[in-house]
């Protein structure tokens, strides 16, 4: 009798990627554990790599399987960490993640994996896999809270077919009562927020080793100096904290927001008002497209988002010698270049694009 094929779960020390690997097994498959690191600091405190490795060795072991590890430290700063400085420095708002799940989880690792032997590469991404047509989608998770998707439009949609999200169906609540139904060690251990490689730590002094103060003024549309920034690259659209704009004469109680970057000038645009008509945008413009299901028009409806947990918003797309424009039905907030705009059909995630303009 041949041997059961292999599944290798990535497994990151937290609940997710626990319980997913106890579904595996609990079906009856043969499952290994893999622990991929992919930063070194040498500031204690912030990087939680030693103390997720020790979370996983107890996972595995309370499990009874085998744990892998590897380093894929220098691949994810030369794929990601240089791109995330790169649209920093040119004042946009990045998000490492996408590119971690394409080139790290979903490229290095997943090819690691099969080396080890595995015919199925298995996450605790809340995503599912479904099938139309005879080929592989990549859809929305059950929980409409915690999908994932939008961070996942990214991989190689050649690898769907050998991708696990065993806790599609499940949501968070329902992961959590399981993994504490079962003993698992990490059952209570918090999920973990922002940026992997930046931790707990203060955005701006982490950004700061790499990208130097260049401080300007913060203006009105007008034109008037009402304070002053630190460097562009900190700052986002929409962004109401850490403008340090105090209480004037000539202006309203309302709280200031950012609003646009004047890069020639060094110049960061406030305005006051969360709804303010300059935060909103009826359009944008992206880079290169990755697709994972080809439209078959140049313009079609659909639905985007902009954002990770933003509902999905009603536009109209129209293809352009590989990029994009994006018309919203609605006018949309805070729509940020250097973030994702990820389209979808119903469940089904059509691909994505970095942004790269808004338009009013």
């Amino acid at each position: 009798m041949n041997a059961p094929q292999l599944i290798i779960v990535a497994l990151s020390g937290g609940v997710d990627s626990a319980l997913a690997a106890l579904l595996l097994k609990e079906a009856g498959h043969r499952v290994e554990a893999l622990f991929m690191r992919n930063w070194e600091d040498d500031e204690q405190g912030y990087c939680t790599a030693a103390q997720d490795l020790q979370d996983a060795q107890r996972v595995a072991s309370h499990l009874r399987i085998p744990l892998h590890r590897i380093d894929f430290v220098q691949q994810y700063r030369d794929e990601v960490f240089e791109d995330f400085l790169r649209r920093y420095r040119a004042g946009q708002t990045p998000n490492p993640d996408v590119l971690c799940n394409r080139f790290i989880k979903f490229g290095a690792c997943l090819e690691y994996a099969r080396r080890l032997g595995a015919t199925q590469f298995a996450t605790g991404h809340y995503a599912r896999i479904g099938r139309h047509d005879g080929n592989h989608r990549l859809c929305k998770g059950r929980d409409a809270g915690k999908d994932q998707s939008y961070f996942l439009h990214a991989i190689d949609p050649a690898v769907l077919g050998q991708v696990l999200f065993p806790l599609g169906k499940l949501t968070k609540d329902e992961v959590r009562q399981r993994a504490h139904a079962a003993a698992l060690p990490v059952f209570d251990k918090p999920d973990s927020t922002g940026i992997c490689f930046i931790g707990e730590r203060p955005f701006q002094a982490f950004l700061a080793q790499y990208l130097p103060p260049v401080p300007g003024p913060i203006e009105t549309p007008t034109g008037e100096q009402v304070g002053t920034h630190q460097g562009l690259m900190y700052y986002t659209l929409g962004q109401r904290q850490g403008l340090h704009i105090g209480g004037r004469r000539d202006a309203n109680e309302e709280p200031w927001y950012v609003a646009g970057k004047d890069h020639a000038r060094n110049a960061l645009i406030a305005v006051q008002g969360h709804d303010h008509p300059l935060l909103f945008s009826s359009s944008l413009e992206t880079e290169a497209v990755h697709w994972l299901v080809p439209p078959t028009a140049q313009r079609f409806e659909c639905t985007v988002k902009t954002r990770y947990r933003q509902p999905d918003q009603a536009c109209t797309v129209i293809l352009r010698d590989g990029v994009v424009q994006v018309h919203f039905t609605t006018p949309q907030r805070a729509v940020t270049p250097g973030q994702y705009a990820v389209f979808y059909d119903g469940e089904v995630c059509l691909g994505g694009a970095v942004i790269s303009r808004n338009s009013l």
